[in-house]
């Protein structure tokens, strides 16, 4: 019998800070019966993503905030439990932008047929998903890394940072990766491949960033900004390239930071050494680099040029808890909250 009803985690309150158990609420809401051209879905993995943070707050962005009272959005791998559409058939396991909740009701048009057999489902939501085509857009787009440049590319073990520096080797560069702690560090070069890691926890951060960057960095990715970002702008080289993804430092951030302005000495780096410094939304690459992407993505996963990791928590209820985690760094890969069974990968 299908489903009547979806378990969700509605956004209770906008956060001053990390988003405590206090914004969120837990919800069972019935579902609308099915109309023509759509089918019921069954959450199995919802993806957490940095960006999520910027959804809590009503401050101006690229994308409206999530409404008071709404499900917590987010990119789902679901499965069809009921169709009305000749598009999808029951059993078929998809990509969908469901949120944070066990059920949905949603246009068939609206999801993308996933194949098990191609490649493990979940990779829909990291290497062969957004994160992935965020790093290979904004780093084919804007970063155009050349052969024996440096590139280097900031939360390195996250999917995003992770894929820029192994496509980054692809292309001929060399990659240096920076993320937080002795392990993630260790991660990076002797599992993915990166020529070089610089821990930003250390007391010496500065000073290792210049030995893993003896040339200077042609290409950084930011996705961090803080005290990485400061030091990173001290190495870069004339003409570099600086594609925007993200600044995570900042999310929770409740004030300005201390210290002197620092723009207008960034802004004198950018005019003397020519910089090219350019924010980015991932979707603004569909229409040129998506089919690209997926071609060459699968490509390299298949001979091994690119590796990817997975963070894997069990049960909707703990989704809160998680995302806390991703904003501190707790994590090393992909982070997918399993909301229910896979029919693809069945559990020992």
């Amino acid at each position: 019998m299908s489903a009547t009803t979806s378990t969700q985690i509605r956004l209770a309150s906008y956060p001053v800070g990390e988003p405590g158990d206090d914004s969120y609420e837990t919800a069972v809401a019935d579902l609308p019966e099915l109309g023509d051209g759509q089918v019921l879905l069954r959450t199995i993995y919802l993806s957490l993503d940095p960006y999520m943070r910027g959804r809590m707050s009503t401050a101006k962005s690229y994308a409206a905030p999530v409404q008071l009272g709404d499900v917590m959005v987010g990119a789902t791998v679901c499965e069809v439990v009921e169709s009305r559409s000749d598009k999808r058939a029951v059993g078929d396991v998809v990509l969908a932008y469901t949120g944070w909740q066990t059920h949905a009701v949603v246009e068939a048009r609206e999801t993308r047929r996933l194949d098990p057999a191609a490649a493990p489902v979940t990779t829909a939501l990291g290497v062969l998903g957004m994160p992935g085509f965020t790093a290979y857009g904004g780093l084919l787009e804007i970063g155009r890394p050349q052969p024996g440049e440096t590139v280097v590319v900031a939360a390195a073990t996250g999917p995003v940072g992770s894929a820029v520096g192994q496509i980054a080797k692809v292309k001929g560069a060399r990659a240096v990766g920076i993320a937080g702690g002795a392990e993630k560090c260790r991660v990076l070069v002797e599992e993915l491949g990166f020529d070089a890691a610089v821990d930003h926890r250390s007391p010496t951060f500065d000073e290792d960033l210049k030995a893993a960057t003896p040339d200077g960095i042609d290409v950084y990715f930011e996705n961090v900004g803080g005290h990485v970002t400061e030091a990173v702008v001290r190495r870069l080289n004339r003409f570099a390239r600086v594609p925007v993804c993200g600044l995570v430092a900042w999310y929770n951030a409740t004030s300005a930071p201390e210290g002197p302005d620092q723009l207008p000495a960034f802004l004198r780096k950018v005019l003397t050494l020519s910089l090219t410094v350019r924010g980015f939304i991932q979707d603004e690459f569909v229409p040129t680099h998506h089919r690209s992407f997926l071609e060459d993505m699968a490509g390299w996963i298949a001979d091994g040029s690119v590796r990817y990791q997975e963070d894997i928590v069990d049960g909707l209820e703990n989704a809160p808890e998680a995302f806390r985690g991703l904003l501190r760094g707790s994590y090393t890969g992909k982070l997918l909250v399993r909301v229910g069974e896979d029919p693809t990968r069945p559990r020992a």
